[in-house]
């Protein structure tokens, strides 16, 4: 049981004590009720300093040759981190044992008034507090995780503006490696008042919450940008004037995928600012869009444009658009990298297993680049797949 010392453990204190009779005698006392205690001591706050690691409580006197009151218990605390401390006073200044415990200490004991079975019982309860405090600020660190993640999930991750029932869409994210709160990666679909629908979705270079919060930026503002149906090129220009304007790291760029699909759904625009290409995926074949231009990534330089290449779509179609996270794994541990290529002849495989494909292949996809990879990715990934669903009696 990790929150509470059970009543045979045995229990590591660290006894700083300078006085050679104060030290015996707490030795003395715990070995006349045979507590399960291992005792070592220091002379000073110095030496106690090195023998910190692996002690469950610290018995401090707050009169030390190196340290006194309550600047012995600061130097200690910022040393011991979350060990129990309770601190040994004289009679004359027990008041300062009752300011060591508003200071964070668990507990105090006035020499001369202690006997065995208190001072073991005021350390194994020490240790129970301290530990019981650990968890509850791991507890709220978590509670505090948990809302920023989904601050995080509602900005860089929102839900869809898409009405029309002829098209299916679905979204995949998975942090990188040992990252628990979402990167820079994101995402957005949104569906304009002429029928055309928009679909992004970008990566800011790097990783952390300033990252994940300039990818906010970007995607609230290309949603506001589409939704007033400015041209796509204001859009993307804009979205590198706010880059410019928030990062916080000069040369912080981000790459985006922009894909605009006609009102007929048969055609589309496809804009790379410096992105990996998407997978279309149609009856017959899997395939990476590698023939669109691609310009360069937002924020790399003032003056840039971002030329538009038509994609034929036909009736039925998929589209993935994706993260490089996706794409740069590694292959058998080797040196080379999935890539764009490879990752579409992984699509057409998957899809060609069953014909419900799409309901999971997000999933699917994700998984099987991990077991090339042979572990976690270092990246984080977004996902999105925008199908047009069949029509006709055997949709």
């Amino acid at each position: 049981m990790d929150a509470v010392v059970a009543s045979q453990d045995v229990v590591r204190v660290l006894l700083v004590e300078d006085d050679a009779g104060d030290a015996l005698l707490v030795e003395e006392l715990l070995a006349e009720v045979s507590a399960p205690i291992q005792l070592t001591r220091a002379h000073s706050l110095g030496e106690a300093q090195p023998l910190l690691a692996g002690q469950d409580c610290v018995l401090l006197d707050l009169g030390l040759p190196d340290a006194s009151g309550l600047q012995a218990l600061r130097r200690l605390e910022q040393a011991a981190g979350d060990v129990a401390v309770v601190v040994l006073t004289g009679l004359a200044d027990e008041q300062q044992g009752v300011a060591a415990v508003a200071a964070g200490a668990q507990d105090y004991l006035v020499k001369g008034q202690v006997d065995g079975d208190l001072l073991s019982r005021v350390i194994r309860y020490a240790v129970e507090r301290a530990r019981t405090e650990e968890i509850q600020r791991q507890l709220h660190e978590e509670r505090l995780y948990a809302k920023e993640k989904a601050r995080l999930e509602r900005g860089l991750l929102p839900k869809p503006v898409l009405s029309d029932p002829r098209l299916a869409r679905d979204f995949a994210y998975q942090p990188g490696r040992q990252r628990m709160l979402l990167g820079g990666d994101f995402y957005d679909l949104v569906e304009a008042d002429d029928g055309t629908v928009h679909a992004v979705i970008g990566d800011v270079c790097g990783h952390g919450p300033d990252e994940a919060a300039l990818g906010v930026h970007l995607r609230v503002a290309w949603r506001a940008m589409v939704l007033a149906q400015r041209p796509v090129e204001e859009v993307l220009f804009t979205m590198q004037r706010i880059l410019a304007h928030e990062r916080h790291l000069d040369g912080l760029f981000a790459t985006v995928c922009m894909l605009s699909v006609a009102p007929d759904r048969r055609t589309a625009r496809l804009r790379l600012a410096g992105h990996p290409p998407p997978v279309l995926v149609t009856a017959d074949r899997a395939a990476g869009l590698l023939s669109a231009p691609v310009g360069v990534p937002l924020g790399v330089t003032g003056k840039a444009d971002w030329p538009a290449a038509t994609v034929e779509l036909g009736e039925s179609w998929s589209v993935l658009l994706y993260t490089d996270g996706l794409i740069e794994g590694r292959l058998d541990r080797s040196a080379e990298r999935l890539g764009p290529t490879r990752l579409a002849d992984l699509v057409g495989t998957l899809a060609g297993h069953h014909p419900d494909w799409r309901a999971t292949v997000l999933d699917d996809l994700i998984r099987e680049v991990v077991d090339l990879n042979a572990g976690d990715l270092t990246d984080d990934v977004a996902a999105m797949l925008l199908t047009r669903l069949p029509e006709g009696p055997n949709a």
